[in-house]
């Protein structure tokens, strides 16, 4: 059973997943970020495919991107990097980033490679549902690699109830219209937002991300759906002073 499925039968609330670039800080602390997270108590890890233009993302993450490009990381380095993954961790991992270094790679050869180091899950939010269905979903399905869907406040409701048809693992709940970014509080209109989504009753499990950025804004999360994701604010602690290990165990206490 994928490992993203397990986590969602045996959990229902306050799930943590945490979200950072490969190859960030330096180009080597890919496996260290993950065995760190793993010891912190995570739930779930992301693990991003940094890209020249990832136009979701707001200013943290794109820095990261930039700088771990600049490092030296590929598609093809990450795979070598988490090719003994399953060694330091049992925890759902999940890639996300964008369509073209996917299809740069192959898409069929991504996928046999995301099945042989044990991924269990894609975020590609690019990648046309539509296209997806008629053209992915069996590869998708012969490896043992959920695809996860991404709604936001401008997502129809007739939108969400099909992508809750189609999706396995878990959707995810994009707080905002806007790019990726640190948000100290959730208005009454996200909160509006989540209350419509969580009064749909989906089959799916649902995260929300985008602004998770401290204990308040995570635990207002888990109050809507099954818990949250954090990405920019996570990113941002690793600058911290201290080693890459205290960065994480600090911050993940911090939010818990």
């Amino acid at each position: 059973m994928n490992r993203i499925t397990k986590l969602f039968q045996s959990r229902q609330k306050n799930i943590l997943s945490i979200y950072f670039t490969a190859g960030y800080p330096a180009l080597n602390d890919t496996i260290r970020t993950i065995r760190e997270l793993d010891n912190a108590g995570v739930d779930m890890i992301e693990i991003g495919m940094p890209f020249s233009d990832p136009v979701a993302d707001g200013p943290v993450i794109q820095h990261s991107s930039e700088l771990a490009l600049s490092n030296g990381m590929s598609v093809k380095l990450l795979f070598e990097q988490l090719e003994n993954v399953r060694k330091i961790t049992n925890l759902p991992l999940i890639l996300m980033g964008y369509l073209n270094p996917v299809f740069k790679f192959g898409m069929e050869e991504f996928l046999h490679k995301c099945n042989q180091i044990g991924i269990d899950g894609l975020i590609i939010p690019d990648l046309p549902v539509e296209e997806y269905s008629e053209s992915y979903s069996d590869l998708f399905n012969m490896r043992n690699i959920i695809n996860i869907f991404l709604i936001t406040p401008q997502t129809t409701m007739e939108r969400i109830l099909y992508l809750d048809s189609l999706s396995k693992g878990f959707l995810y709940i994009v707080s905002t219209a806007s790019t990726t970014g640190i948000t100290s509080d959730f208005d009454e209109n996200h909160i509006e937002y989540f209350k419509k989504i969580e009064a749909l009753n989906l089959k799916t499990p649902g995260l929300i991300g985008f602004g998770i950025s401290n204990r308040e804004t995570f635990n207002q999360a888990c109050k809507y759906a099954n818990g949250a994701i954090i990405g920019s604010a996570f990113i941002r602690a690793l600058n911290r002073e201290n080693s890459l290990a205290e960065n994480v165990q600090q911050f993940i206490e911090h939010i818990r």
